[in-house]
C-alpha cells in the first residue's frame, strides 16, 4: 500500500509520538500539507520568538496503540460506557504560526455545579425480570450460536479499513427526536469496534446535549473558536489539544459551552470539516435540526446519513413527506439515509412494524430504537447499562450507515 494510502498508520504514529511530529505526507487531506509550524508561546495580537512546541494539553489515549483497523479481529462485545477524560493540566493547546489571534475561552463545566444533586442513579435499561427471563432462556435456548456469528458478523463490518475518512451527518426535522442520542450511540459503536481515531462534531450550538450523553465534563474550545485557528499543516497532535477526549480513541469538538447565544456559520463549520476530516476514520455530526444553514450543508458533505424521528404518527408521516420529496433529488441522497424511529415510551402509539414498511417503500433503509430506561433519563450514556435490544439495534444502526458512506466518495 502507497504511502497516501496508508494514512491510518499515519495518524496512529502521531498519537503515540511524545512530541511534535511531521503532519502525514500526501494523505487524504487537503494539498500542500507539509510538517507543523512551531507554535508561538500563547495568542495575543503580538508575535513573539518561536519556541519549541509542547505537548497539547489532551494526552494521546492508549487505544492509540492498538493495530490499523485492516488488521482487528471481529469483535462480539457491546460497547464500553463513554466517560470523559480529564486533561492532566488545563492549559490552553499551542496556536500555529500563521493562525489568527483568537481569545482562550475559559473552561466551563458541562453541567451546571448547582444541578448535580438533580440526577439520580443511573438506571438499567430493562428491569431486572427481563434481563434475568433472558438468562435463562440463553440457557435453554439453541440459538445462541446463531447470534453470536451474526454480532460477528455485524464487528467484521464495522471494522472495514477506508481510505479516506467518513463523515455521517445525524440530523432531524423537530427537536426532541433523540438525535444527539443516536449521534452518541453511533460515534460509541464507532470508538468501540474502530482502531483507527474517531471524532464527534456538535453542528448544532442551540444547547446542544450530545456532551451530556458522551459524559463530558468540562467545554472550553468550540467549533466555532478552532474554525479560526484551524490551520491544514496543523498535526494531529496540534488537533487534539483543542478537542475533548473520550475512552476508546474518541474525541469531542462541541458545538457551545452550554449557553444561549452561540453561533455556528456555515463556512466556519467547512473550515473545521475541511481541515479535520482527514485524521478521523470516522466522524460523527450531529446537526441542527433541518432546513438550518449549517445541516444541509453537513448533509451535501457527508457519505452517509442519519434521519431520527419520534415513533409517533405525526413523526411517521412529517418523515414519509421528507423521504417523498427526497426521492426527486439525485439518487445518492435517499441511497445513503438510514431513517431511525425512536421510540420514547414503553408502549408506542402506533404500530412499529406497519410504519416500517411504510417508510422502507420509498426506498430507505429503516431502524427501530427501542425505548430504554436509561437513555430516557438523559444523562451520560453507559453502555453497560442499556438494554440488549438497544445495543443490539444501535450496532445495526451504526453498520447500515457505515456501509452506505463507504459507497460514496
Amino acid at each position: 500500500m502507497s504511502n497516501a494510502d496508508n494514512w491510518q498508520g499515519d495518524v496512529l504514529r502521531d498519537l503515540r509520538g511524545g512530541g511534535p511530529q511531521p503532519a502525514p505526507q500526501g494523505g487524504t487531506g487537503p494539498a500542500g500539507q507539509g510538517a507543523a509550524a512551531p507554535a508561538p508561546p500563547g495568542p495575543g495580537p503580538d508575535p513573539a520568538p518561536p519556541v519549541a512546541p509542547r505537548t497539547p494539553h489532551a494526552p494521546p489515549h492508549p487505544a492509540a496503540q492498538a493495530p490499523p483497523a485492516a488488521q482487528a479481529p471481529p469483535v462480539a462485545q457491546a460497547p464500553p460506557a463513554v466517560e470523559a477524560v480529564r486533561p492532566e493540566n488545563d492549559v490552553p493547546p499551542p496556536r500555529p504560526a500563521g493562525a489568527r489571534a483568537t481569545r482562550t475561552p475559559d473552561s466551563r463545566p458541562a453541567v451546571d455545579p448547582s444541578l448535580a444533586g438533580a440526577s439520580r442513579k443511573p438506571r438499567n435499561g430493562e428491569p431486572f425480570t427481563v434481563r434475568a427471563a433472558r438468562a435463562i432462556w440463553r440457557t435453554v435456548s439453541s440459538s445462541v450460536a446463531r447470534e453470536v456469528a451474526e454480532v460477528s458478523r455485524t464487528a467484521e463490518s464495522l471494522q472495514q479499513p477506508v481510505t479516506t475518512g467518513r463523515q455521517i451527518a445525524v440530523t432531524s426535522i423537530r427537536g426532541g427526536a433523540g438525535k444527539s442520542t443516536v449521534a452518541a450511540l453511533l460515534g460509541t459503536t464507532y470508538a468501540h469496534y474502530r482502531q483507527d481515531p474517531v471524532l464527534f462534531v456538535e453542528a448544532d450550538p442551540a444547547l446542544g446535549s450530545l456532551p451530556i450523553r458522551l459524559g463530558a465534563e468540562s467545554l472550553r474550545w468550540t467549533t466555532g473558536d478552532v474554525a479560526d485557528i484551524v490551520q491544514p499543516q496543523m498535526s494531529l497532535l496540534d488537533i487534539t489539544g483543542y478537542l475533548v477526549q473520550l475512552r476508546d480513541n474518541a474525541w469531542l469538538l462541541p458545538g457551545s459551552q452550554g449557553q444561549i447565544g452561540a453561533m455556528l456559520d456555515f463556512r466556519s463549520y467547512e473550515r473545521v470539516m475541511v481541515s479535520l476530516r482527514r485524521y478521523f476514520g470516522v466522524t460523527v455530526v450531529d446537526c441542527e435540526t433541518l432546513p438550518a444553514e449549517v445541516a444541509r450543508v453537513a448533509l451535501t458533505a457527508s457519505q452517509a446519513c442519519v434521519l431520527t424521528t419520534p415513533a409517533t404518527l405525526d413523526g411517521v408521516a412529517s418523515t414519509h413527506a421528507v423521504l417523498q420529496w427526497m426521492r426527486g433529488l439525485p439518487p445518492h441522497v435517499i441511497g445513503g439515509t438510514v431513517v431511525v424511529l425512536t421510540e420514547q415510551a414503553p408502549h408506542s402509539g402506533i404500530d412499529t412494524a406497519e410504519a416500517v414498511r411504510t417508510l422502507r417503500s420509498t426506498g430507505t433503509s429503516v431502524h427501530v430504537l427501542p425505548y430504554d430506561r436509561h437513555l430516557a433519563d438523559g444523562g451520560a450514556i453507559r453502555t453497560e447499562l442499556l438494554a440488549q435490544a438497544t445495543r443490539t439495534a444501535a450496532t445495526r444502526i451504526a453498520a447500515d450507515a457505515f456501509q452506505l458512506s463507504q459507497k460514496r466518495h
